[in-house]
């Protein structure tokens, strides 16, 4: 991850961020504009606290104060799930220890014994990572009964940070990875999560529960898993920021499988800051280092060191770069070399967005030239077929810890026999080519897989050194498409698949718009590069602005726009 380290990094943010702040409620419904609706009706929040805006420092520092508590915060982010996410469909359940986990942060407050920035700090689950207190089904009612035994390690890590575990996010079932042609967002267990922007357009998958309730304001921050693109499409159509570590750095285990060649976890925010103190808190080289190891993966990175009673606003750290971080905003582009993939596939009016986008970013100080990551071709021939043998492979292994179907096969005989897991499209044809597919130990499957690593680290690694870039750049994702279980998904995207596949970190922030529909930034670095990405990323959002509260339009236009 380069010199320096995830922990230093995020306390550069931090101090940045407290000493620039970010605008008063007043201020914040302004910049929205004329035509932004108010919140929805039924949603008071917390007095002094914009939950669309406000930032993890921000609340740690009213919490350090004593004009916020994790009890107030926890209940307010509960009254908007039930209030608002009737509309959204992106919360399967609140977990039954919310309010007793913010009581204990609360405690801990007032005792001056801070676990760190994510102390009393409201999180959603998506509903593949295991947690021993709320069921976790992949959206499939096959595993929706009893909870699994133990919490995902990034759960673990999560709770003795003293994160307030709010509840599970529906997700695109088995994380889009059962029917030939999937709807994003849909799932047996919690129907079909909508766009808050507009809610008969797609929310992307397979995050999508995770990034429409963080557009929703129904949590401070959320867990999303990627496999390739189901971190950062969901994030860039919704209109947050998602991050997919460098594979390695936050454990997998516990996590209901694709491949464990190219499966993370990883944070979701609705802004930069956010989004790098949760991976801060995720990342555990310890763990990681051992699931890296038996994946073929890379080793990961120290994680961070905190300090009992000391919350990461605190830090001594922020107070050493806090002249260096209040200019950082205005400053932190200049010289920096930007390569952008227009990817002109996805459409003239997401074309329109990147350069918008290379003009202000070119303003800031940055250098902006166009490049076209080579092997493309060859990487999108490859990924799938090795897909389908590590998915029987890490499902079977999986479902080996569960009660219910205990290997493909029955998983594959009880959606035949179960009408209710067919009720938005019936096919499992990925299934059942997974179950036909090579094992992991043939030399075929072997030679792909190691073509696939090398092709697409080359793809990242060569553009980066030819043009001296410090990222690529390119569009997350095209406006979402109308949802339509009949024709499935429009989201052949291929923005995701270099890192994806390379096991390099990626990060989605909010370009702007098509109509209503937002448009991310997808921002791609070297290996283990996540430090100086989010740094990147940060300075990014903050010279786009692009941000904006979703309005629930019931539509717009007409067709799956492109």
């Amino acid at each position: 991850m380069g010199k320096k380290s995830i922990a230093a990094m995020t306390a550069a943010l931090v101090a940045g961020s407290l000493l620039t702040g970010v605008p008063h409620a007043g201020a914040q419904a302004a910049e929205r504009g004329p035509d932004a609706s108010p919140q929805p009706a039924g949603t008071a929040g917390v007095p002094g606290v914009d939950l669309d805006t406000v930032t993890i420092p921000e609340l740690q520092a009213r919490m350090a104060d004593g004009s916020l508590t994790s009890s107030t915060l926890t209940k307010a982010y509960l009254r908007r799930i039930e209030t608002v996410d009737p509309k959204i469909h992106s919360v399967l359940r609140t977990s039954p220890n919310a309010l007793r986990a913010a009581a204990a942060s609360d405690a801990r407050h007032r005792r001056g014994k801070v676990l760190g920035p994510l102390d009393g700090i409201p999180v959603l689950l998506k509903d593949n990572v295991n947690t021993r207190d709320m069921p976790t089904t992949a959206g499939s009612l096959a595993l929706a009964g009893n909870p699994p035994d133990t919490d995902a390690v990034l759960v673990t890590r999560l709770r003795k940070a003293g994160a307030v575990i709010l509840g599970k996010t529906n997700l695109s079932e088995w994380a889009n990875f059962r029917s030939a042609k999937p709807t994003s967002g849909w799932s047996a267990v919690g129907g079909q999560t909508n766009n808050p922007y507009v809610l008969d357009r797609n929310p992307c998958g397979s995050s999508s529960g995770s990034a429409a309730a963080l557009a929703a304001s129904l949590a401070q921050v959320a867990i999303g898993t990627e496999t390739d693109g189901s971190i950062v499409c969901p994030a860039g159509m919704n209109g947050v920021v998602g991050h997919k570590p460098s594979l390695g750095l936050v454990s997998p285990s516990g996590v209901v499988p694709i491949s464990a060649e190219q499966d993370t976890a990883g944070p979701m925010a609705r802004n930069v800051i956010d989004t790098a103190l949760t991976l801060e808190v995720l990342s555990d080289h310890q763990g990681s280092r051992g699931d890296a190891a038996r994946s073929g993966g890379p080793k990961a990175l120290p994680g961070p060191r905190s300090r009992p009673g000391a919350s990461s606003h605190q830090d001594p750290a922020a107070g050493q770069v806090a002249g260096r971080m209040a200019g950082q905003a205005a400053t932190g582009l200049r010289g920096k070399r930007i390569g952008l993939w227009r990817l002109p596939s996805l459409g003239p009016d997401v074309d329109a967005v990147m350069t918008r986008t290379a003009t202000k970013l070119r303003k800031a100080g940055a250098v902006v030239v166009e490049v076209t990551p080579p092997y493309q071709a060859r990487l999108a021939e490859l990924e799938f077929p090795a897909l389908l043998s590590e998915f029987h492979r890490d499902i079977n292994a999986y479902l080996g810890t569960r009660k219910g179907p205990r290997n493909l096969a029955e998983l594959i005989e009880f959606n035949r026999t179960h009408p209710e897991e067919q009720t938005c499209f019936a096919g499992q044809e990925l299934f059942e080519k997974a179950r036909a597919a090579p094992p992991t130990t043939d030399p075929g499957y072997k030679a792909m897989r190691a073509e696939l690593k090398n092709l697409s680290s080359r793809s990242l690694d060569e553009t980066l050194a030819a043009h001296h870039l410090d990222a690529i750049a390119a569009p997350t994702n095209p406006p979402a498409w109308t949802t339509d279980c009949a024709r499935g998904d429009n989201d052949v995207i291929p923005s995701s698949t270099p890192a994806a596949v390379a096991g390099y970190p990626s990060l989605s922030v909010p370009a702007g718009s098509v109509n209503e529909l937002p448009v991310g930034l997808l921002l791609m670095a070297g290996n283990h590069q996540d430090t100086e990405l989010l740094s990147l990323g940060a300075a990014v959002e903050h010279r786009l602005k692009a941000w904006r509260a979703p309005r629930y339009l019931p539509t717009i236009g007409s067709g799956a726009a492109r």
